[in-house]
């Protein structure tokens, strides 16, 4: 396995991703702020929330390159193209799973379940993210996308 390459082109891979992310998120695509959501995970400032955030996103995407190499390995194989299918398949997990269960582990987002006592600052997700703009499911899939082909083009079997 490349240790080293997953070292570096994880973090390359996670930035990429983000970066598509924000980007979105600034020009106005989608309303989902990654940052920020992960962030306040362990803060209410907005501002040291993203920057909490972005770390977060970092060690988390390290785990999912984990995996990608990992893949690559057992196939014997990596390129763009099944990266960029392994890709699909990260962001069908995001937007199915992780983001669907983020309410009920997240101590500053809606639920909802909560009902209007609830003090949280940020609205669920809702399916596919949709909560945050009908352009953020497309928005998730280019950024997944872009993540996967980096991988499958850096990390190189052994």
């Amino acid at each position: 396995m490349d240790w080293s390459g997953w070292a570096v082109f994880g973090l390359v891979a996670t930035s990429a991703l983000t970066a598509v992310m924000t980007t979105a998120q600034l020009a106005g695509v989608t309303r989902l702020d990654l940052p920020l959501v992960l962030g306040t995970l362990v803060t209410e400032d907005p501002d040291r929330a993203r920057l909490a955030g972005f770390v977060i996103h970092l060690g988390v995407g390290q785990v999912f390159a984990l995996g990608y190499a990992l893949v690559f390995t057992l196939l014997h194989r990596a390129t763009w193209w099944l990266g960029g299918l392994l890709g699909l398949l990260h962001v069908a997990v995001a937007l199915m799973v992780l983001l669907p269960v983020l309410p009920g582990l997240h101590p500053r987002m809606a639920s909802h379940r909560a009902g209007p006592a609830s003090r949280a600052v940020l609205e669920p997700p809702g399916l596919l993210a949709l909560n945050y703009g009908v352009e953020t499911p497309a928005v998730a899939v280019v950024a997944h996308l872009v993540y996967g082909v980096a991988l499958g083009l850096l990390l190189h079997v052994r």
